[in-house]
């Protein structure tokens, strides 16, 4: 789910001392949030549309309707820092089937609204320098590298808000509540992406009648670029409340356009009657790159002139040899 240059185009960033990529840096089409921010002063708007089916056996009633997914995501101050708004818009129609006389009831609301503010705690490439290659074996730069298995972590804290009576939030729930939640990612070899978010909404809150309204909700994101323009993903959601638990499954992609705009789709789905939920959603991101780089000396990046002199020719003289494999490998190894 992120963008590229190894890869990475739907929800899933570059692993790279900072946080600013050449490439658009979308968390679409998926649900779950990548550990890395836009960048300073980029601003980047994410939604899209989706049509969403549901009936439940046991109570008997079906919902057919339609809604829109939106983020929007601007980088302050520092790179770490990202701060985001997000929510879900849907219009539907519920039928129940229990009663002689079908009745049907329309509903609009926002199934959720946040905002809240995300920082990168740790990134493991942040000190880790460029590894050197290997000049003689493409295999050997290629194999599998144990310091992959630390993820990048980021924290999330912001607030839910939920209007009265609405439909889709259990009953009597109003204003706003504390949301938290933490997310991992591990950019891999061969443009495997791996990212966990587990958050927690609505804390403290409950309904009219005193149940608790809070939820967990944990995701598991895979994604896989194909090449400088494809991306595939896959993805699982559970979520666990008092009032509606589910565990959900995702498939989808995304194409790159250009730098700044990616396309999307994916397809949501469950394996349960109480209820079975299917959803088809397609999206755009796009960003606005305000984004200017720091200068950074020498000594501040930890190496001599020298020694950048020595690793900008080994990483040209890496790059030249790859060119020479194109059938079988990217030419661009800055994952690594």
């Amino acid at each position: 789910m992120k963008t590229y240059i190894a890869i990475i185009l739907c929800a899933v960033p570059f692993l790279c001392s900072a946080q600013y990529t050449d490439l658009i840096n979308s968390n679409r089409p998926g649900v779950s949030k990548s550990a890395y921010s836009v960048g300073v002063n980029v601003i980047q708007v994410e939604a899209g549309p989706y049509y969403v089916k549901e009936k439940h056996e046991t109570l008997d009633y079906d919902v057919s309707g339609a809604g829109v997914d939106f983020a929007a995501r601007y980088g302050l101050l520092w790179e770490p820092l990202e701060i985001i708004v997000d929510g879900t818009f849907q219009n539907d129609k519920q039928t129940y089937y229990g009663s002689d006389v079908d009745k049907e009831y329309k509903r609009s609301n926002m199934k959720y609204f946040s905002m809240g503010a995300k920082y990168l705690v740790y990134d493991p490439n942040k000190n880790a320098g460029e590894d050197k290659p290997n000049l003689y074996s493409w295999k050997a730069n290629r194999k599998f590298k144990w310091s992959r298995l630390i993820p990048a972590v980021s924290v999330y804290a912001g607030v839910n808000y939920d209007t009265e009576f609405n439909p889709y939030t259990p009953y009597g729930i109003e204003g706003f509540s504390p949301k938290v939640s933490i997310a991992t990612q591990h950019n891999f070899a061969n443009g495997w992406v791996f990212i966990m978010n587990l958050s927690k909404n609505r804390i403290g809150m409950k309904d009219s009648y005193g149940t608790s309204a809070s939820d967990l909700q944990y995701i598991f994101t895979l994604t896989h670029g194909f090449n400088e323009k494809w991306v595939a993903f896959g993805e699982y959601q559970g979520i666990k409340n008092d009032f509606y638990s589910d565990d959900l499954f995702r498939l989808g992609g995304a194409y790159l356009w250009n730098k700044n705009l990616q396309f999307d789709t994916a397809v949501t789905f469950n394996v349960k009657d109480t209820p079975t939920v299917f959803s088809l959603n397609f999206g755009a991101s796009y960003r606005i790159d305000l984004h200017k780089d720091k200068e950074i000396t020498a000594k501040e990046n930890g190496t001599s002139a020298k020694q950048e002199t020595e690793r900008q020719n080994n990483k040209e003289f890496y790059k030249f040899g790859e060119e020479e494999n194109n059938d079988s490998a990217p030419t661009e190894y800055k994952m690594d």
